[in-house]
């Protein structure tokens, strides 16, 4: 703190300041304060797709593991998929609709990816995987439990040859007493709870037509994945991620659990069954087409119901439109008869109900439902069958269904990316031949020289066996 005899001297221009040293300061260039790059100056569209630069090594087959590994490569991922030489995945030749062309079960599921053969039982075969473990940042695999250990790639030996490498596996059951046995689409939609809760009250249970088994865990090892590759950025050490198809189906029939534990507090009104006035048993019970949510619904015939299969539309009565619904089937004294005018009092009465509703739908075609409803935002559904969706102008329009030239088998359809993004266009790109890109991933990806892929040729570790081999299901 200055001195008063100080200050008055400054004052009086009595002291003069030294003149402080200047000093010479160097500009940095400040980051953003989040610590994430500048935005991109490219327009939207043209600075990349999402995963680009990730590589996978995919050791998937069938459909769960190539339906994730497909959904990568559409964000941009180069997906790697090794196949057995002269064989390559099973479903090349499974369900052939095209005469010694790959068939659709593989076109339509291993999309935008290369393809590579080795044998894995080779010397150099493993020296290749060994490369390309080092190589790529993600292994993904759906073989049987303890394939990939007699391979000799276990989770050790992976991590010890790259410490950031991802090892993502779909298995049947996790962990438990299951936990080494197979299992397929429709055994994992019973194990899972989906087919016990599917089906009309008093029929067998029913799997559904959704791949829920098979393509929903692909979708969850995919997030999985991504999420592993986020963490990865701060732990800078790969993971081991596991999607078991038991829980895949569970977590998209969650609101039936939700309902096995409602059911402890009493009946579950509803469903058609309480208005039926059957009680409940223990169990979440098969509720045939109740919509599963507060606002109960069901399926109803439309014109044309006697000739097309497919002539039904799914109908649900919300409440705040109940009004709407009365004056359009010609029942308006409904909005005031106490015993429809509200929710509790329809629930005994849903099947007199949809019953009646399903007397002017007949009148209709789904798609004239759809639009009258629609107009007084009644909730609506035509059941679309799958030639009409595959004709469908507007999921052609936004890539949902594209059509894919191939050179073996012509013009396919195939589904296009299900996650639209503004900054990460999708391409879909046809699906490999086997072995198609073999030498090119050898030469540009690992950097093998000529001579040391002529030997590798040579060898019989990338090239089918002279005597030819015969597809496994793993």
């Amino acid at each position: 703190m200055a001195t008063r005899k100080s200050r008055t001297a400054k004052a009086k221009g009595k002291v003069k300041s030294k003149p402080a040293a200047k000093k010479v300061v160097k500009l940095k260039a400040k980051k953003p304060a989040s610590g994430l790059p500048r935005p991109s100056t490219k327009s939207w569209g043209a600075a990349g797709k999402a995963l680009d630069g990730v590589r996978i090594l995919d050791f998937s087959h069938v459909q769960a593991g190539p339906t994730c590994t497909q959904l990568l490569a559409y964000m941009g991922a180069d997906v790697i998929k090794v196949e057995r030489p002269g064989v390559g995945d099973i479903t090349r030749g499974q369900l052939r609709d095209v005469k010694g062309a790959d068939s659709l079960y593989f076109t339509m599921l291993n999309g935008n990816k290369r393809s590579i053969t080795i044998d894995s039982k080779h010397p150099k075969g493993k020296e290749i995987l060994d490369r390309l473990i080092k190589h790529c940042d993600v292994l993904v695999e759906n073989f049987a439990p303890g394939t990939l250990d007699r391979m000799g790639l276990t989770w050790e030996h992976v991590h010890k040859t790259n410490p950031r490498m991802i090892v993502a596996s779909v298995k049947g059951f996790g962990p438990g007493p299951y936990e080494d046995c197979k299992v397929y689409e429709n055994v994992a939609q019973c194990a899972g709870g989906a087919a016990s809760t599917t089906g009309l009250r008093d029929g067998p249970p029913l799997v559904t037509g959704a791949q829920i088994g098979d393509s929903g865990t692909g979708l969850h090892l995919a997030f999985g994945i991504v999420s592993a590759l986020y963490q990865r950025i701060r732990t800078g050490r790969g993971q081991r991620v596991l999607c078991a198809m038991q829980d895949g189906v569970l977590n998209l029939a969650r609101v039936k659990l939700r309902d096995q534990q409602r059911l402890a507090h009493g009946p579950l009104t509803e469903y058609s069954q309480y208005g039926e006035g059957i009680p409940f048993g223990s169990a979440v019970p098969r509720a045939g087409n109740d919509s599963g949510g507060g606002q109960p619904g069901w399926i109803l015939k439309c014109k044309g119901w006697e000739k097309d299969p497919d002539a039904y539309i799914y109908f649900i009565t919300q409440a705040p439109v109940w009004e709407a619904i009365c004056d359009l089937i010609g029942k308006p004294e409904w909005k005031t008869d106490p015993d429809y005018a509200t929710p509790p009092a329809r629930l005994p009465r849903l099947r007199h109900i949809f019953n009646t509703i399903e007397q002017w739908t007949m009148t209709k075609t789904k798609f004239e439902v759809m639009d009258i409803c629609n107009a007084v935002d009644i909730p609506v559904g035509p059941i679309l069958s799958m030639k009409e969706i595959a004709e469908e102008p507007s999921l052609r329009k936004t890539g949902t269904v594209v059509e894919v030239d191939h050179p073996t088998r012509g013009k396919y359809l195939t589904v296009g990316n299900p996650v639209k993004m503004s900054d990460s266009i999708t391409e879909v790109k046809r699906s490999p031949l086997l072995g198609e890109h073999t030498e090119e991933i050898l030469v540009k990806e690992l950097g093998y020289t000529a001579a040391e892929i002529a030997e590798i040729k040579a060898s019989g570790a990338i090239t089918a066996p002279e005597k030819g081999a015969r597809a496994e299901a793993a």
